[in-house]
């Protein structure tokens, strides 16, 4: 047998080199200014305490004072992009943003399945004489439509653009996925595209129901047959409630909207993406099941999280 040539041996040499990520770019949401944004909030920073609590042993970001919201695009390897994309959206209670543990490894994360992540930073502790969610949804509002006006120059697929958020943040989805109407006056072109996700991921949620009224759906959260289909994450024992996520699915369910609900007997609250020996830290695996099933990721590249 004659030897390859070697430029043919480099050729298959370089072919089998997994293709770096591209360096996450910055968008400012608001060139201008944030709607009704005031001067004297104080400084953008990380809030955690020595004494703050731990998760899967490790510390995590717990960022505050954001005046200044921007979408940070994280995209996978060339080799592994499929044209999808997921804005993230970070809990903390609409009072800090968890912006490693439920942001940027969620992005990690997503590009390791071939989904291009637009990790949003929206605007926390919430606003005196604003519903909590106020100014975060105008923010999570314009984030996507950016996202979405731009899809097709970043090569994303603009009908496979879903949103992922985390207790605060996944209510903050969910108010997205739910609310018809802009809740700012037009900036520019991007404000005149489709608001509505083509799917929602809410993992551990908070504020989705109303407990004092028999866990009556949020009235921020209009259901209707264009409501987002939708995948839900809880944990049992979560202090946060998992009736949260259960009526809110049988209200999905109702709705004539297609949902996805994973129970799990312990786990409970603010675990993100970190594995653990808890059942509930495989939702991951699920999650990328689910978006295979509705075709929003190609199956090849659904693959199971290390």
């Amino acid at each position: 047998m004659k030897p390859l040539p070697s430029l043919l041996v480099l050729a298959l040499v370089l072919s089998s080199i997994p293709l770096p990520a591209a360096s996450p770019q910055v968008i400012e949401l608001w060139p201008a200014g944030a709607p009704g944004e005031k001067e004297g909030l104080g400084e953008e920073k990380d809030m955690t305490k020595p004494s703050d609590g731990l998760v899967a042993g490790k510390a995590l970001i717990r960022l505050g004072n954001v005046s200044k919201p921007t979408l940070t695009l994280y995209r996978p390897a060339a080799d592994k992009e499929t044209g999808a994309a997921v804005m993230v959206c970070p809990g903390g209670g609409y009072h800090i943003l968890a912006m490693d543990l439920e942001g940027t490894e969620v992005c990690e994360w997503l590009n390791s399945i071939g989904v291009t992540a637009a990790l949003l930073k929206y605007r926390v502790p919430k606003r005196a004489g604003f519903e909590k969610h106020g100014p975060a949804l105008q923010d999570a509002q314009r984030a996507f439509s950016l996202l979405r006006q731009r899809a097709r120059e970043l090569g994303l697929d603009p009908h496979r653009l879903g949103v992922m958020g985390f207790s605060a943040g996944a209510h903050l989805s969910a108010a997205l996925s739910t609310t018809p109407a802009r809740s700012y006056p037009v900036v520019d072109a991007a404000d005149q595209v489709e608001l509505r996700p083509d799917f929602t991921a809410l993992i551990y949620p908070a504020y989705l129901t109303v407990k004092e009224q028999g866990d009556k759906v949020s009235p921020e959260l209009p259901l209707t047959t264009n409501t987002p289909p939708t995948f839900l994450a809880i944990a049992q024992d979560d202090p946060v409630r998992m009736e949260n996520a259960l009526y809110y699915a049988l209200a999905l369910k109702q709705a004539g909207v297609p949902v996805e609900l994973h129970l799990y007997p312990s786990g409970g609250h603010g675990y993100g993406l970190r594995r653990t020996e808890k059942v509930v830290t495989t939702w991951p695996d699920r999650v990328a099941d689910w978006m295979r099933a509705g075709r929003w990721l190609p199956e090849k590249t659904a693959t199971r999280q290390p």
